[in-house]
């Protein structure tokens, strides 16, 4: 697999790193003392946000077969 610089391939492994830290970064947040609720709701829907672009990406570079 060519994973070039602009390739959809590394694009999906950087949203899903992205993902991964956005993650760390809300339960960081949740259990912070006291909890910024406002920071927490920006990181869970930019969290949100990532899962859909990944999820978009994952299926135009994987289309379903036929039946």
């Amino acid at each position: 697999m060519d994973l070039n610089l602009h390739s959809p391939e590394r694009r999906l492994i950087e949203l899903q790193i992205e993902h991964a830290d956005l993650d760390a970064l809300v339960d960081i947040t949740s259990h912070a003392v006291p909890i910024d609720e406002l920071t927490l709701r920006r990181l869970k829907k930019r969290r949100l946000l990532l899962r859909d672009q990944i999820a978009q990406l994952a299926v135009s570079l994987d289309p379903p077969e036929p039946a």
